[in-house]
């Protein structure tokens, strides 16, 4: 059987960051939902079984969708700030991308064990993530939910009021996506 390739984007599914507050004063802050609306997925396939994965994404491309929690709902002006300030956290002019390269990949009772390297801010750390595939009869769909932590990878997560409120240092990451099987 020959080598296919998929390629994967927004118009197949989401990729979704979900941010905590921490500190003495984080019943002001706001817990933030995050898309992240530019993004690449591909999958290649030797044999009927995935052989490699990667997933790149456009850090410019974070859009704060919705926050909970806080002293008052979040305005749009809110919500470009909070952008603002998280891209700035991320150095996004520097370091423009995030990306994950799986290279080892097997087979679960559910869908795949992923081994890979994750990039993000310029530092690259061993990542295993576990992709639960389900048949929807025509499509496939292939979702994940991890945490990434700010520390370790250098990022200082968004603090005020010198500290007593500050994005909280693990930041759930949801992935969901479908792929025709004839596609």
């Amino acid at each position: 059987m020959p080598a296919t390739a998929w390629t994967l984007g927004p118009a197949d599914g989401q990729l979704l960051l979900t941010t905590g507050v921490t500190g003495p004063a984080a019943a002001m802050g706001h817990r933030l939902t995050i898309a992240m609306t530019s993004w690449q997925g591909s999958v290649t396939w030797a044999d009927g079984e995935p052989v490699t994965a990667a997933l790149t994404v456009d850090v410019d491309s974070l859009e704060v969708l919705s926050g909970e929690g806080g002293v008052k709902g979040l305005s749009a002006a809110e919500k470009a700030l909070a952008r603002s300030n998280a891209l700035k956290s991320l150095n996004a002019k520097r370091f423009p991308q995030i990306s994950y390269h799986a290279d080892d990949i097997v087979k679960t009772g559910d869908g795949y064990r992923l081994t890979g390297t994750l990039d993000i801010h310029g530092k690259s750390r061993d990542r295993v993530v576990d992709l639960r595939v389900e048949d929807l009869g025509p499509a496939w769909r292939m979702s994940c939910d991890a945490e990434v932590s700010h520390s370790e990878f250098g990022v200082k997560p968004y603090s005020m009021m010198m500290g007593a409120m500050k994005v909280a240092d693990e930041v759930a990451v949801s992935f969901v996506a479908e792929h025709a099987k004839d596609g």
